[in-house]
């Protein structure tokens, strides 16, 4: 079974960057569509990024020109790449496989990230 571990997050100022890790364990990484979600207090949890197997991306409007999902299969990690960051930017990352159905791998334990002055 796929276990994932977030990493990377931490306190950032407005307009600052972060890079957000995902490392799979287990087989069969390479086959599922991955996604970035998060989950800000109070608030449901949102997919913000996703991408292929096969490297196609897409972006909630919200990050859209922001942050960069990427992958590594070899290695069995995916990245996001948070730039301009925003104080509504502020929340718990996780990421997971992108299924459908409400269907999901075991969730790791995320990694927070808080954007503030």
């Amino acid at each position: 079974q796929v276990q994932l571990v977030e990493s990377g997050g931490g306190l950032v100022q407005p307009g600052g960057s972060l890079r957000l890790s995902c490392a799979a364990s287990g087989r069969a990484f390479s086959i599922y569509a991955m996604g970035w979600y998060r989950q800000a207090p109070k608030k449901q949890r949102e997919l913000v990024a996703a991408i292929t197997s096969g490297g196609s991306t897409s972006y909630a409007d919200s990050v859209k020109g922001r942050f960069t999902i990427s992958r590594d299969n070899a290695k069995s990690t995916v990245y996001l790449q948070m730039n301009s960051l925003k104080p509504e930017d502020t929340a718990v990352y996780y990421c997971n496989a992108v299924l459908g159905g409400g269907d999901y791998l075991p969730w790791g334990q995320g990694t927070q990230v808080t954007v503030s002055s």
